[in-house]
């Protein structure tokens, strides 16, 4: 009787993995193999070569940062604005799962222009998803694109960020900072020392 093979879906995942700690350079098909604990042959019965898989990771990376989050929030069509925009945040941006496979393809983009098309149809899905939530708050256009850009630069970016927040942590502050992109009022627990 002869050994099951790898799916495919477990070549995908460890490749998703190896890209969020290594960048692309790192999807390796012997590589992964080895962490797999299996030979490559298995590989091949999948994928015709490395880049029908990067390919692949990124099909996976898109449907569930951009088809699987607006498929969610859309499922709760009739709920608060403000709550589906922060789900699709958490979805999105939190946890050790899509975060780190999002920061990948976002460097990688930087140097492929293919990868770079992708990652911009799936921004344009979010941005379009959170003008959508926040014109139901807000009805000027241009300040729905403005808050709709801060939040997303503020869920990237501050994972970049390295500053102090004078008393502050970082958790409060962003806090803070979706009250404003929200328009909500302060959350009173969440306040700092300098806040009085």
């Amino acid at each position: 009787m002869g050994s099951a093979r790898t799916p495919r879906e477990r070549w995908v995942e460890e490749g998703l993995r190896v890209l969020a700690d290594g960048g692309p350079d790192a999807v390796r098909v012997e590589a992964l193999a080895k962490r797999l604990g299996v030979t490559k042959g298995g590989f091949y019965g999948y994928f015709a070569d490395r880049d029908a898989l990067l390919s692949a990771m990124l099909d996976t990376w898109e449907r569930e940062a951009a088809d699987q989050v607006v498929d969610r929030v859309r499922q709760d069509e009739g709920g608060d604005p403000r709550a589906l925009i922060t789900l699709a945040g958490m979805l999105t941006f939190s946890g050790d799962r899509l975060r780190p496979i999002d920061l990948a393809v976002r460097d990688w983009a930087r140097r492929d222009e293919a990868v770079a098309e992708r990652l911009r149809r799936v921004d344009n899905r979010r941005m379009e998803l959170l003008r959508e939530m926040i014109g139901t708050f807000c009805p000027d256009p241009d300040e729905v694109e403005a808050r709709s850009l801060i939040a997303f630069c503020v869920a990237i970016g501050h994972h970049f960020l390295a500053a102090d927040h004078d008393g502050r942590t970082r958790a409060e502050v962003l806090s803070r900072a979706g009250d404003l992109i929200l328009d909500r009022p302060a959350d009173p627990k969440s306040r700092g020392p300098a806040d009085g």
